[in-house]
């Protein structure tokens, strides 16, 4: 064989059902191919994006600043799934 030449290689990783579940509610459905660090990558961005949200909602005076701290975590519950790494998104 060529030294030169190379040979790509697919790695599939099979996914815990329940974190395909959890990736679901935020649309997102990765496929055997899709690396977990992309998967959990993508749905960090998500979180970040939502929380800069509340931030700048709360700055607006859109809700109390007493309601603040809950609305917080009530967000964090619903992106449980980052607090795994992404070698636990996969069996």
């Amino acid at each position: 064989m060529d030294p030169g030449c190379r040979i790509a290689t697919l790695t599939l990783h099979r996914y815990r059902p329940d974190v395909l579940e959890a990736l679901g509610t935020h649309g997102l459905r990765p496929q055997p191919q899709t690396p977990p660090e992309v998967a959990r990558a993508f749905v960090n961005d998500l979180y970040r994006y939502e929380i800069r949200r509340l931030r700048d909602r709360l700055r607006r005076g859109e809700f109390p600043k007493d309601t603040y701290f809950d609305r917080v975590v009530e967000l964090r519950n619903r992106y449980a799934v980052l607090a795994l790494k992404p070698a636990e998104f996969v069996e």
